[in-house]
């Protein structure tokens, strides 16, 4: 996974989680006021990385830090049925009365049926999934540095209907290392999309 450490408008480093960490605390040492953020490629959402003490300090962190989804580092603890060790965990589900008829028709009950189904669906749609992930991820990225600037509402729009032509030209006047970014995630957008259509 990838990571974008940028200061303002500009993009220092960009590559692995450590490469990117290392990037920035030299950044915060040597420039202090200086305002700084960190963006994942793969989700576009800010990665929060705790810059104090030494450098070794900050990489000791990151083991946590990798984990910007928040997701659990740890197994959930046990709370009630169920089977924490094989990582099974409980909640809730609304369905209407005839999709539980149905579920309560099938072998295995409810709970089978229903992992069957999630796991059919993520292996029958994975490349339609990591062509809407991957779009989300440009659409985060860009609202977060981009939201103020001129013809960021009709480049999502270009972007969300897979014009990636209009898309291009409508992000051509931006700050360039916003731009490139921006560029290099909706490429992989469109790669993805293109994937999942063959």
């Amino acid at each position: 996974m990838k990571y974008a450490f940028f200061s303002g408008e500009k993009l220092i480093a960009h590559g692995g989680l450590e490469e990117v960490a290392t990037a920035a605390k030299r950044w915060r040492d040597e420039r202090e006021s200086e305002p700084l953020a960190v963006y994942s490629d793969e989700t576009g959402r800010a990665v929060d990385l705790d810059l104090r003490g030494s450098l070794q300090d900050v990489l000791a962190r990151l083991a946590p830090a990798r984990d910007d989804m928040g997701a659990d580092t740890e197994p959930p603890k046990r709370q009630g049925p169920g089977r924490p060790k094989l990582g099974v965990v409980s909640k809730e589900v609304t369905l209407l009365p005839r999709h539980w008829d149905w579920l309560a028709q099938q072998p295995g009950g409810a709970s089978v049926t229903l992992r069957k189904l999630v796991e059919a669906a993520r292996r029958g749609g994975g490349g339609v999934e990591a062509a809407r992930r991957s779009q989300e991820a440009a659409y985060r990225f860009m609202s977060a540095m981009a939201g103020d600037y001129p013809g960021f509402e009709e480049a999502s729009r270009a972007l969300f209907a897979h014009d990636f032509g209009r898309f291009d030209q409508l992000v051509g006047p931006w700050p360039a290392d916003v731009r490139d970014h921006v560029r290099r995630l909706v490429a992989i957008a469109a790669r993805d999309r293109l994937a999942a259509a063959l």
